[in-house]
């Protein structure tokens, strides 16, 4: 399944509506192409005063096995079970200070704002990218020497997509569920706190 495009209430660009986040891969390599491609348009995120904080450490499964193994034993088991086949992992940091020493509140918006370049870019490509917050942030630290100043915020897999008959069937059902999101009028309020838009 490569397609799961969101029942939105009102049209919005098919690059958003069809972006979601897959857990079947295909063990098929990432070119580096497309790996530049979606670095590149994480390059190009808006940030705060142009401070560009974010920084992210790419594991490319066919060219360092050894890395890659590394970044995945940081995942939490859930999520080490369904990444089985994919060829990158792709760690989403923050440098927290801005060049004067002053704490930038702005870092994890701006470095989320990367991460959505990131996997908008992948889903153009017609690969699958999942981002995720189950990974052992401070084994992650331990093991690639990240200094104190650089929030470790998010991991992100990215591969081919894959066969999704291959999953365990409750992942399989997951996969396969309607895409929901909260209302709008409990996310976007108007002209005051919980005045539904």
């Amino acid at each position: 399944m490569t397609t799961k495009p969101a029942p939105t209430d009102v049209p919005v660009h098919d690059l958003i509506a069809g972006r979601w986040s897959p857990r079947a891969y295909s063990n098929q390599p990432v070119s580096r192409e497309q790996l530049h491609a979606v670095l590149e348009a994480a390059r190009w995120a808006p940030s705060s005063y142009n401070l560009q904080p974010w920084r992210f450490m790419v594991f490319d499964r066919t060219t360092d096995e050894v890395s890659f193994k590394k970044a995945f034993d940081t995942l939490v088991p859930f999520n080490q079970g369904w990444n089985v086949n994919s060829p990158v992992l792709i760690c989403v940091t923050a440098h927290t200070l801005t060049s004067k020493g002053e704490i930038n509140r702005c870092a994890p918006y701006d470095a989320g704002a990367a991460a959505l370049s990131l996997v908008l870019q992948a889903h153009a490509l017609g690969l699958a990218a999942h981002q995720m917050s189950g990974f052992d942030v401070n084994a992650f630290r331990k093991a690639f020497a990240v200094p104190d100043d650089v929030e470790v915020i998010a991991m992100i897999s990215l591969g081919h997509y894959g066969d999704i008959d291959k999953l365990d069937p409750v992942l399989r059902e997951r996969e396969k569920a309607v895409r929901t999101r909260v209302p709008l009028g409990d996310i976007a309020f108007a002209g005051a706190w919980k005045k539904a838009f």
